[in-house]
């Protein structure tokens, strides 16, 4: 093979979920046999944080009914229906056009969503209820689709386009999210850049997004020539997201003149060649894959193999972790200190959760009698849900980990 294609096959690989898994499951490894150094493994706290995810999902949804983890389950908020307000504001649009306008929301919604820290409130004007954390984001970013934000046509706010996603300025975001002194949101900059770079992105890349007037909701058009048959793989999705928006995530690790994104350095991670050390994790691409199924079945598309993709290796299901006594902190700095997002002890605790959630979903399934529960249904029922509990009763919402977070991970 040549070095070109060796480069492809390397930059290939870690967009796959296998890769996060693989490297995973060497932190895993390590962890297990005590070799790692900010985090020890005590396995047999598993039963108990099954039990515990076992009844929380019982609770949430008794009939075990449980939908996949997405960001749509956030826009029902407070029991108010705002997917139902979406579909009556589209009533007398073809029904593709409804499916790209639900991706629109839900790429611009997701990419939003990387942590609120404790402080921030967003009050909705049309219910006349405070929301915080990843529901605020999530009904703060409906709303602002709903003006017409993302939008460059005022006749079609219902829209993310280049156009209007290149020209938004950190201010004009951050009074759409009501973010002031007394109000903050940790990395704001960083989120409204994300979403200019998105719109630079849309129009960088019309075999994704279309040639005229670029927007993310193209996406199914351009997903319905890669399946044929009908139907596309999860990791197939996963590929394209993460190639697609690769040059929207700040410049961290390049490999090959390529922005790897969400990909960090361990020692303990293996792999050879240009990979060795690396970890991918792809949070909120996985978060956006999983938040994209309903609309592309909604179009007729089946996704296949969606177990193929990995638990989400952020703070709630890391939090639960560590909250349930399966994760240990080898010393004080890993729950005392602010760290970086590539801090060692930090791509441990990302890591160790993506290896553990595995390990987690078949004790989950024998409690509920559910052999065919999926992880993203865990994720949802679940594991997310009970680390969120575990954090408000013993910290008022805030992550047992304190991370420095720039608006893009976690």
């Amino acid at each position: 093979m040549s070095a070109a294609g060796a480069e492809a096959a390397d930059l290939a690989y870690l967009c796959t979920p296998e890769a996060v898994r693989e490297r995973a499951g060497h932190l895993l490894t390590r962890g297990l046999d005590g070799g790692l150094s900010h985090f020890e493994i005590d396995c047999a706290r598993l039963s108990a944080t099954a039990d515990l995810v076992a009844s929380v999902t019982r609770e949430r949804f008794p009939d075990l009914a449980v939908p996949l983890h997405s960001r749509w389950r956030h826009f029902t908020a407070g029991g108010h229906d705002r997917v139902a307000e979406l579909a009556r504001a589209l009533r007398g649009h073809l029904p593709d056009e409804g499916v790209r306008t639900q991706l629109d929301l839900a790429v611009t919604s997701v990419l939003l969503d990387a942590g609120a820290g404790a402080s921030w409130k967003y009050a909705e004007t049309a219910t006349g209820t405070e929301y915080t954390r990843s529901e605020g984001l999530a009904v703060a970013s409906f709303r602002l689709f709903e003006a017409g934000l993302f939008s460059s046509d005022p006749s079609d706010p219902w829209r993310a386009d280049a156009e209007a996603l290149e020209r938004l300025d950190d201010d004009r975001l951050a009074r759409a999210l009501s973010v002031s002194p007394a109000n903050p949101l940790p990395g704001l900059g960083g989120r409204a850049a994300l979403l200019r770079r998105l719109g630079r992105a849309l129009r960088e890349t019309p075999d994704l997004f279309g040639k005229e007037r670029p927007r993310v909701g193209n996406l199914l058009d351009a997903l319905r020539e890669r399946a044929p048959d009908g139907t596309l793989e999860a990791a197939a999705l996963l590929g394209v997201i993460v190639s697609g928006l690769g040059p929207i995530w700040p410049a961290r690790l390049v490999l090959a003149g390529v922005n790897l994104g969400d990909v960090w350095r361990h020692h303990a991670a293996g792999g050879s060649g240009p990979t060795a050390g690396l970890v991918p994790f792809h949070k909120l691409s996985q978060w956006l894959v999983y938040s994209l199924i309903e609309p592309l079945t909604h179009a007729g598309l089946a996704i296949a193999g969606r177990d193929r993709l990995t638990g989400l290796a952020e703070y709630r299901n890391g939090g639960l972790l560590l909250d349930t006594g399966v994760l240990v902190p080898k010393h004080a700095a890993v729950t005392g200190e602010l760290h970086a997002p590539g801090d060692e002890v930090v791509v441990e605790w990302r890591a160790l959760t993506v290896g553990l959630l595995d390990r987690l979903v078949p004790l989950v399934r024998e409690r509920l009698g559910r052999a065919d529960l999926s992880l993203g249904e865990m994720l949802e029922g679940g594991t997310w849900a009970a680390g969120r509990r575990l954090a408000a009763e013993r910290r008022a919402g805030a992550p047992p980990i304190r991370v420095d977070t720039d608006g893009t991970v976690m």
